[in-house]
């Protein structure tokens, strides 16, 4: 039996379309398999601590063992630390505690399967920057110590009186102009002698004295007088 050529154009239209789907389903599943292009590392800080992150962005979720090396001069020196992760479109990151110096480089593999088996492009280069360290608490030895004779507190009652102040106080004060006069007995008027009955007095002293002597000459000389006659 012949094919006509309407039944021959069919086929081939329909072989034409079923291997540009088979083109395509091959393209999606190439995009969604894990890819090393779908990986990457970063040194940084989680407050003072230094960690080495790494994030998988993988749609498929292919699970994939990553392992971190410190390295120097092209060579792997230490095993920093090696984990599992699954990837999401979102993104999924682990991290890594390394005390990483500044400057330090990395390198970081991942393994999925037969699917991926390389190191991240480009190693992993730390900061030129330590993280920062937190300040250290002040010891028990720097702590200040209280004084162990207290001060003495400060007196409440009213200050004395300076001594030069007490002394000015009981000095007498000088009389001014308005002041009273001392008393007449106390005054220096009376040593002298001027103004007082003193002068007086001595001359009716002198009298007395001069008459008593008189009175007593007499008296020796008529008494002579008797005895001799």
């Amino acid at each position: 039996m012949s094919i006509s050529r309407r039944t021959a154009r069919s086929v081939r239209i329909l072989g034409v379309a079923s291997a540009t789907a088979a083109l395509a389903l091959g393209a999606a599943g190439n995009a969604l398999a894990c890819n090393i292009s779908e990986f990457s590392a970063e040194a940084k800080c989680d407050g003072t601590k230094g960690i080495i992150s790494v994030t998988d962005v993988d749609a498929s979720g292919t699970s994939a063992v990553v392992s971190v090396f410190l390295e120097n001069n092209g060579a792997d020196v230490q095993k920093v630390g090696e984990q599992e992760v699954k990837g999401s479109r979102a993104g999924v990151t682990i991290t890594f505690a390394e005390d990483w110096k500044p400057n330090a480089t990395y390198r970081v593999h991942v393994k999925a399967g037969n699917l991926v088996d390389a190191d991240i492009k480009g190693n992993v280069t730390a900061p030129s920057t330590a993280c920062a360290t937190e300040s250290p608490s002040p010891s028990a030895s720097e702590t200040p110590k209280p004084s162990e004779t207290p001060s003495s507190p400060a007196s409440s009652g009213t200050p004395s009186a300076n001594p030069s102040e007490s002394e000015s106080s009981a000095a007498p004060a000088t009389p001014g102009d308005n002041a009273p006069s001392p008393a007449a007995g106390s005054s220096n008027l009376a040593e002298t002698g001027a103004n007082s009955n003193t002068p007086m007095i001595a001359g009716i002293a002198g009298a007395l004295v001069v008459v008593g002597g008189g009175a007593v000459f007499f008296g020796m000389r008529r008494r002579g007088a008797s005895k001799s006659s």
